[in-house]
Parts: structure tokens; C-alpha cells; sequence
């Protein structure tokens, strides 16, 4: 059994219109039902295209213009670099799978929270601003130590796949391949 999705038409004039309610939303509204894990699609009203994924970079530029943003320099610059690269096609659910970790730690400390301090969302927002003042360095220890490790299990799966492409060819008469051949 499948949901539906929630059709967001756009106009030519820009102008979002969600079919569910059957009135015109802003932007703004769609960061909304994405917050609140609304599963949509956003359609190009005149050519019936799916625009989700624009849309949803648009609202990430805003998000980045407006406060403090989240991509530095040096990740954009990165990501624009892996397109067209061998690994471009992996590099999505890397990042996925990793924001997906990424969550589930986040909802372990909310819960803990919770157990500790109960439903209070004033106090936990307070009390995490000040947690993340003191803790904010080690926080960010443990998550590079997780992507040093995660880096190492990539490197590992590449070695693994050049290993298996080796053994995959060496049947079809290529030359073998020697590190002194390199130019």
C-alpha cells in the first residue's frame, strides 16, 4: 500500500497551488509541510514535470541567504567538483545514508532529554543552547571521529570493488596493469 504524495502545482507565474486544499501556498508553506514530513510533489502546472527537487534547492538557497547558513565555502565548492566525476552516482546515498545516522543521533538525545527532563520544550531549548555552548567542541570530535571512520569504511568498499573489477576482466586478455606504468 502506497501513499499518495501531496501535488503542489507551480504556474508559469509562479504561484504554488496545493491540490490538497485547493488554494495558492508560498514557499514558505512548502518548507512547512516538508518540516512536518508531509510526503509532496511538486509539478510544473503547464508541463505536468516533476520540479520537487528544484523547489526543495530553492528553498535551501533561502535558507542558506537568510541566517546562518549551513554549507561553507569549501562544501560547495566540493560538491560542484564531484559532478562528473567516477563517483558521482554514490555520492547521494553516501551523503543520505549518513544525514539518516545523523537524525537517528539526534532523536537518541531528544529522547534522553525527554526522559530526563519531560516535555518541557522552553527548558530543552534552553537547556540544549547552553549544552551546545559547553559540549559543542566534543560534539564535534565524536562526529568527525564518525566520518574519519565512515571514511575509512568508503575507502575500504572502493578497494574492495577495484579488487572484484581486477578479477572480473583479468579473463578477457587486457594487459595487466602496472604501478610503473604510470606516467
Amino acid at each position: 500500500m502506497s501513499v499518495e504524495k501531496r501535488v503542489i502545482k507551480k504556474y508559469p507565474n509562479r504561484r504554488l497551488y496545493d491540490t490538497a486544499t485547493s488554494s495558492y501556498i508560498t514557499l514558505g508553506d512548502v518548507k512547512q509541510l516538508v518540516l512536518d514530513q508531509v510526503d509532496l510533489q511538486v509539478v510544473d502546472a503547464k508541463t505536468q514535470e516533476d520540479i520537487t527537487r528544484s523547489v526543495l534547492l530553492q528553498i535551501i538557497l533561502e535558507e542558506e541567504n537568510g541566517g546562518a547558513p549551513m554549507f561553507s565555502y569549501e562544501v560547495l565548492t566540493q560538491f560542484i567538483r564531484f559532478y562528473g566525476q567516477a563517483m558521482q552516482g554514490m555520492m547521494g546515498p553516501f551523503l543520505e545514508k549518513n544525514l539518516q545516522m545523523f537524525e537517528q543521533l539526534q532523536q537518541k538525545i531528544r529522547e534522553q532529554a525527554r526522559a530526563l527532563y519531560g516535555d518541557n520544550a522552553m527548558f530543552n531549548t534552553n537547556l540544549w543552547s547552553e549544552f551546545m555552548k559547553f559540549q559543542g567542541p566534543a560534539m564535534q570530535n565524536m562526529m568527525s571521529n564518525y566520518l574519519e571512520q565512515s571514511t575509512g569504511m568508503y575507502l575500504e568498499m572502493q578497494n574492495r570493488m577495484q579488487e572484484q573489477a581486477k578479477q572480473m576482466f583479468s579473463g578477457f586478455g587486457f594487459p595487466p596493469y602496472d604501478d610503473k606504468d604510470k606516467p
